[in-house]
């Protein structure tokens, strides 16, 4: 069976490449290894840190390899590129620009299947880099989504869970993620956003409940069904019940 072909530019962390990896197998409805979609993971975690660089904090600047490998996976003839990265969308706009192949744009993708999904309030777990450029919350306000974003403390926790637990290998801090979970459901949030792929981790690993939908769950459906495969019947809702 033909299918169209996935590149990923990946290693922006390792884990959520892996992931990410992990999701699409998991998703697509395939009988045989022949059934699933033909993938090029291209994993550089040589990529200079994307919050530091939009927080002016770093002078290396990610997009320059993200240009490189991108272009890489074109001359392979990939049909579609996913980033498994959702502070890496900050360059979105230029990556499209630099490279020949269509990129699936996760925060777009999310927002209009919240938007399709008639949800008016969220919350916004996401790196400090994604809460400041405000992509996402671009992105929901354009679809009439009001976006709520955890106050300093809140966002002080969620750092500490992407950079000193997830990215180091070890366990979240768990009770820090419910609690600024809470705390966006208090101030009105109907659904919360896992806008970071390191926190898709807490998703996949714990028990955490109803009202959260996963950006990078939604990037891989949106893979799965660009690349003509069959995305599994379990997974066409995405918000957790």
């Amino acid at each position: 069976m033909f299918t169209k072909k996935l590149g990923v530019i990946g290693g922006l962390g390792p884990f959520a490449t892996a992931y990410f990896f992990d999701l699409i197998l998991k998703m697509t409805d395939a009988k045989a290894d022949q059934e699933h979609l033909e993938m090029v993971i291209y994993n550089c975690p040589s990529i200079p840190d994307r919050t530091s660089h939009i927080l002016g904090k770093s002078k290396n600047n990610p997009v320059i390899p993200m240009i490189e490998i991108g272009n890489k996976l074109a001359a392979l003839k990939v049909d579609y590129i996913a980033i498994p990265c959702i502070t890496g969308h900050f360059y979105h706009s230029l990556l499209s620009q630099k490279i020949g192949v269509p990129i699936i744009n996760m925060i777009q993708e999310t927002a209009k299947y919240l938007h399709n999904n008639g949800i008016e309030i969220v919350g916004l777990v996401a790196t400090e880099g994604t809460v400041f450029s405000r992509i996402f919350q671009e992105e929901l306000q354009f679809y009439g989504i009001r976006v709520i974003v955890p106050n300093r403390q809140g966002q002080e926790y969620v750092n500490s869970i992407i950079y000193k637990n997830i990215k180091v290998g070890i366990p979240p801090e768990l009770d820090k993620f419910i609690s600024v979970s809470q705390n966006l459901r208090k101030f009105g949030a109907e659904v919360i956003i896992i806008g970071c792929t390191e926190l898709s981790l807490i998703k996949r690993d714990y028990p955490i409940g109803a009202g959260y939908i996963d950006a990078m769950e939604v990037l891989a459906a949106q893979s799965i069904l660009l690349c003509d495969t069959k995305l599994k019947k379990e997974f066409n809702c995405l918000i957790s019940k």
